[in-house]
């Protein structure tokens, strides 16, 4: 060791330190807190709404279904039915299930993020997992008034419950306001275009909003400090090369 460098002055590589030594305090702490309890939480409600809707009409749409619908119908334009077309292409088939999730995770590992493409993949398979499960247990039918073809199941939103998890997933990977934003106004144009297609009742996508946040936010609990000291590493790396020219002065 150079003995001119004191402890002060050696430098420490970011990446030596590792995610977890590099998170905060609070990072660390978020697994025995809120996450895992709001996300349950979120989870257990779109359960409960499945459960609700088959107990009060055998799946039939509740109040609120039909008011809802009769909205769409009375609204239905072809200036609105293409981009809920497009909205529909996005959030399912190859588009959706393949290309968009692949193209998340390659620039994740691209960015030398392997956490959070972990975390992003994991999610995302939970939520489609669970999406497939309510279906086959409630059943419900959809509404008549389709103008697109889909598979029998109901309830949940497959469609809104990719964008939810999709949306606050990327949300934790990048804390950023926009990143919310954009997440936000996303999962609610998937859930206006799911109705307006007729594919789903309101409370369908209600539940798939449910399920997708509840499972990103659960399965952030366990992964938080790596998620964090990942981004503080990021953040060090952009700096590093602004703060070297000037340390050559």
């Amino acid at each position: 060791m150079d003995p001119s460098r004191t402890p002060e002055t050696e430098p420490t590589p970011p990446e030596r330190t590792g995610p977890d030594a590099a998170a905060d305090a609070p990072a660390r702490r978020i697994a025995r807190r809120w996450p895992l309890i709001s996300g349950a939480v979120a989870v257990v409600l779109a359960f409960l709404l499945g459960a609700l809707i088959l107990t009060r009409g055998n799946g039939r749409p509740i109040e609120a279904d039909a008011e809802w619908m009769e909205e769409i119908l009375e609204h239905r334009s072809p200036v609105w039915e293409v981009p809920a077309l497009v909205m529909n292409f996005l959030g399912a088939g190859i588009a959706g299930v393949i290309v968009i999730p692949l193209l998340i995770v390659v620039t994740l590992l691209v960015l030398r993020r392997p956490w959070a493409a972990l975390y992003f993949v994991i999610a995302t398979v939970v939520s489609a997992g669970l999406v497939q499960l309510l279906k086959t247990l409630f059943g419900r039918a959809r509404p008549e008034d389709m103008l697109i073809t889909s598979d029998f199941g109901s309830f949940p939103s497959g469609h809104v419950a990719n964008a939810a998890t999709m949306a606050v997933a990327l949300g934790i990977i990048f804390p950023w306001l926009w990143v919310w934003i954009a997440g936000a106004v996303y999962t609610v144009a998937m859930m206006v275009s799911r109705t307006y297609l007729g594919a789903h009742w309101l409370t369908d996508t209600i539940g798939g909003l449910l399920l997708g946040a509840g499972v990103a936010v659960v399965l952030w609990a366990p992964l938080a400090a790596k998620l964090d000291g990942e981004n503080t590493i990021a953040r060090r790396r952009a700096a590093a090369p602004a703060k070297a020219p000037e340390s050559n002065r």
